[in-house]
């Protein structure tokens, strides 16, 4: 009952943990490691399972000998027990002192082998890094020596399990001593007699197993210990950006405001990212955001679907502070196509409906149509059925943006961002993909992040961003004429590639 009762109590603790992660802000990720989290949510729950399960049973039943055994003890002779439990407190000092110990090299094995994970997670994820440098010996290297650490730490914490047992060991053998050698002397005086004293040292050696046994859960409790603080510190985050809270529009036309916003990642507080954005997405335009690299243009749509809050400032939808909406509504009326767009390793239907999943085979068909998807679909061995492989690395790059296209396209949203969607196919892939985009962007308010002049030029609205301001914004034209630094950015990388 006990086993059963653990099994339910750990499998509800799992799905407790991973529910409250799934929840957290994005800037929470951003401070954690993906090996970490899984770690927390196989080996910290693990070492949590036995606890809760054998354990307590365990302890109730030897807790149960232990003081039923003491009661006996006091009936039999009341003196010779006040004799045994006077070495109590001294193995209390030792169980208490002993099991901090215990509990402080639980957690650091707890951190050590998270970190472990974290390795082997970068270096499996990316082999074909690790291939392409020759640096599997490296990996390995870096993996041995996490696990040697917590090796390390374990033996340490075995030694101090091994001390604190033989500590109470000695105590017991010492207190079984004192009651003889006492006991003796009360027979030897006619006080006691021999059947007495033959039958309190047997309930003696039933309370000095049971309490043995007990000071052996209590090392185990404290080990548990260890890892249930991580548990319960992710369990007992609150996300700052929460959801299905707030209120939803009962129309959505789809214009962004940006209103003096100020903002700098909570993990780099103090590195400001944008300072003072004004701008404006008026419904149904596209516009185009370019400039150098880290300048502050992908954070800008980071910050459209709320996968963060501004620092000072306000952004708006239709007229709305973001932060009086429902976070989860708000990202079901965007699309999002990124420059690694990411599969997961099911089937391409399943990836397409992804934020539609009562979408029926009909819809994904069609959403694979509009991006220019169904016909290498059409190709595949299993059609819409085919795996796509973890993170859709049996498809191309070309083919994984395409099945993006349809994922955001079946949504049906108002706002859509693309982030440099084109930027890393070919010229064939970019064509399909371009010509997806066009008829994806119709009648949506569009943000693009873009370095390609075809994407740019045919923007309602081109805004350069530099060092997190806004320098210049108007039309591709406008732009050109004015001479600025969007003129010198197309002339060093749009202009080649024109053929001059």
């Amino acid at each position: 009952l006990f086993t059963v009762a653990g099994e339910r109590i750990v499998t509800r603790l799992r799905r407790d943990l991973f529910s409250r992660i799934m929840i957290q802000d994005i800037a929470f990720f951003d401070g954690q490691r993906t090996g970490e989290l899984i770690n927390r949510l196989a080996s910290d729950t693990a070492v949590l399972q036995n606890t809760v399960s054998v354990n307590i049973s365990m302890a109730l039943r030897f807790g149960a000998l232990t003081l039923g055994g003491l009661l006996l003890l006091f009936y039999t002779s009341p003196r010779l027990t006040l004799v045994m439990i006077s070495v109590v407190p001294f193995l209390t000092v030792g169980v208490i002192l002993f099991g901090r110990r215990i509990r402080k090299l639980s957690k650091r094995v707890q951190d050590v082998l998270a970190r472990s994970s974290q390795i082997a997670e970068e270096a499996i994820s990316g082999i074909r890094t690790v291939r392409a440098f020759s640096r599997e010996a490296h990996e390995i290297a870096r993996y041995t020596r996490a696990v040697f650490e917590a090796f390390a730490l374990a033996r340490r914490r075995s030694l101090a399990t091994g001390i604190l047992m033989g500590g109470s060991s000695c105590a017991g053998y010492g207190a079984i001593s004192l009651v003889l050698w006492y006991g003796g002397r009360l027979v030897a005086t006619g006080t006691m007699s021999i059947g007495a004293l033959t039958s309190f040292v047997l309930y003696m050696l039933i309370v000095a197993g049971s309490f043995g046994m007990l000071v052996g859960l209590w090392t185990d409790f404290m080990r548990a210990t260890g890892a249930a603080e991580h548990v319960f510190q992710l369990i007992d985050q609150r996300p700052s950006i929460p959801l299905g809270e707030g209120e939803t529009l009962p129309q959505v036309q789809g214009e962004v405001t940006f209103e003096r916003v100020f903002f700098a990642y909570p993990s780099r507080p103090n590195v400001p990212v944008l300072e003072g954005i004004d701008l404006t997405l008026e419904a149904g335009r596209i516009v185009a955001l370019v400039g150098p690299s880290g300048g502050g243009k992908s954070t800008i749509a980071a910050l459209i679907p709320r996968f963060y809050d501004p620092d000072a400032g306000v952004i708006r939808l239709d007229g709305r502070d973001l932060k009086d909406l429902d976070a989860t509504w708000l990202r079901q009326q965007i699309g999002i196509v990124a420059q690694e767009p990411v599969l997961f390793s099911t089937s391409i239907a399943e990836n397409i409906a992804y934020g539609a999943p009562q979408a029926t085979q009909a819809q994904i068909e069609a959403a694979a149509r509009t991006a220019n998807a169904e016909e290498f679909i059409a190709r595949l061995p299993d059609g819409y059925a085919t795996l796509v492989g973890e993170r859709g690395i049996q498809l191309s790059g070309g083919q994984r943006q395409r099945i993006a296209i349809a994922r955001a396209v079946l949504r049906n949203p108002r706002i859509l961002i693309l982030d440099e969607a084109t930027s890393a196919l070919d010229a064939e892939s970019e064509f399909l993909v371009k010509e997806a985009l066009d008829r994806v962007m119709q009648g949506r308010t569009t943000l693009v992040i873009a370095h390609r002049l075809s994407t740019v030029r045919d923007a309602d609205l081109v805004v350069v961003v530099e060092a997190g301001e806004i320098v210049e914004q108007g039309t591709h034209t406008a732009l050109l004429a004015a001479g600025g630094l969007y003129r010198r950015l197309i002339e060093r990388q749009f202009v080649p590639a024109q053929g001059g």
